[in-house]
């Protein structure tokens, strides 16, 4: 669990450390902010989503329409969404505020990503969490210009970080044999999570709000598909 001890501290730091900045940047700067990070998070997500190139791209397609469906029908992203307006409904007493926002938003970008998932089996295999440290840098930088524009809703998913990557850490064995390093199912999963984090993006730079948190049955759909397939042929 180091490795995601250590990714909360850098997250609730870097929110720290973004509120103290932020009220302090105008808006134009704000803006640039959040254009710059939506940037980064696209070319972030292509990179990811090109490791369909050691599956079957239709696999991870697949993966992502059924994972949109299943996500749609349960309402991952409308349940996300309740969970932080609750919250915000608490503590800005009507006043406008982002929590909702900044704790979907960086909830979704910290855990959807082949360093949460590589970095938490390594961890909870060998306790190796370099790979963990390394995610944590750039989540803290990230948690800076989330919370400089979107408010201390992003603090709020170092709780989301230590449910998902806690939990990956903690039942590591469960995935030794299936999501190794290299291996075809954890491309599948890679490549999903790129496609899901270029969605992220375009919410960032104010292109279109897809629901991405309805896409997150993919993760564990794409790598399921690569076995069945497997298994067939």
């Amino acid at each position: 669990m180091t490795g995601t001890l250590i990714n909360i501290f850098t997250i609730l730091f870097g929110t720290g450390i973004g509120l103290l900045l932020g009220h302090r940047l105008p808006a134009g700067m704000q803006e640039r902010v959040m254009m710059g990070l939506g940037l980064v998070t696209l070319v972030l997500g292509i990179d990811n989503a090109l490791e369909w190139r050691d599956t079957n791209p239709l696999i991870v397609f697949g993966a992502v329409l059924l994972g949109g469906l299943i996500g749609e029908w349960i309402g991952i992203e409308r349940r996300l969404g309740q969970l932080g307006d609750a919250i915000q409904l608490r503590v800005s007493r009507g006043a406008h505020s982002t929590v909702s926002e900044g704790f979907v938003t960086a909830s979704l970008l910290f855990c959807v990503g082949p360093l949460t998932v590589v970095g938490s089996i390594q961890d909870g295999l060998t306790g190796d969490y370099q790979t963990l440290a390394s995610k944590a840098l750039l989540d803290g930088f990230a948690s800076i210009a989330f919370a400089a524009a979107l408010g201390w809703g992003v603090g709020l998913a170092a709780v989301t970080v230590l449910i998902v990557q806690g939990g990956i850490t903690l039942t590591a064995g469960l995935f030794e044999n299936v999501l190794g390093e290299g291996s075809e199912p954890l491309a599948a999963l890679v490549s999903a999570g790129g496609v899901l984090i270029i969605g992220i993006a375009l919410k960032l730079l104010g292109v279109k709000d897809v629901k991405v948190g309805n896409y997150l049955p993919a993760l564990v759909l794409a790598p399921c598909i690569v076995g069945i397939v497997s298994v067939f042929n």
